[in-house]
């Protein structure tokens, strides 16, 4: 299983890739292992404001259907238009192709409440 250092996570299984005052969002590949083969995704609109610890959308797999929570407050700048249509993308490259959403951050604070890849590695461990 894959935890790329440059990340950070949450214990929803939620990563976050920060570039400057906007980060992408999307699921781990621990969640996408959980849920098993996904077949649909509903994302937010572009404008949307997002709240830290809220659904920002959700994602059905042949076994469950599961929200996904925002890491972080903000407003949604952009969604991954491909998500929909090709849904299996979140299981075959959930830190490439299948990033969710793209947020402008309201407080950078927030990124100090997640979990760097070590930390987040020992949480599944745990789990």
């Amino acid at each position: 299983m894959e935890f790329p250092e440059e990340l950070k996570y949450t214990e929803e299984h939620e990563w976050v890739m920060v570039e400057d005052d906007v980060v992408t969002i999307g699921i781990t590949d621990f969640a996408q292992d959980q849920l098993g083969d996904v077949v649909f995704v509903e994302l937010p609109e572009v404008g949307d404001q997002l709240e830290a610890g809220k659904p920002l959308g959700v994602v059905e797999s042949v076994k469950a259907v599961s929200d996904v929570y925002s890491p972080l407050s903000g407003e949604v700048v952009e969604v991954n238009d491909d998500l929909p249509d090709e849904p299996e993308m979140l299981n075959s490259s959930p830190y490439e192709d299948g990033w969710m959403v793209k947020v402008k951050l309201n407080d950078s604070g927030e990124l100090d409440d997640l979990m760097d890849a070590a930390a987040y590695q020992e949480f599944i461990e745990q789990d």
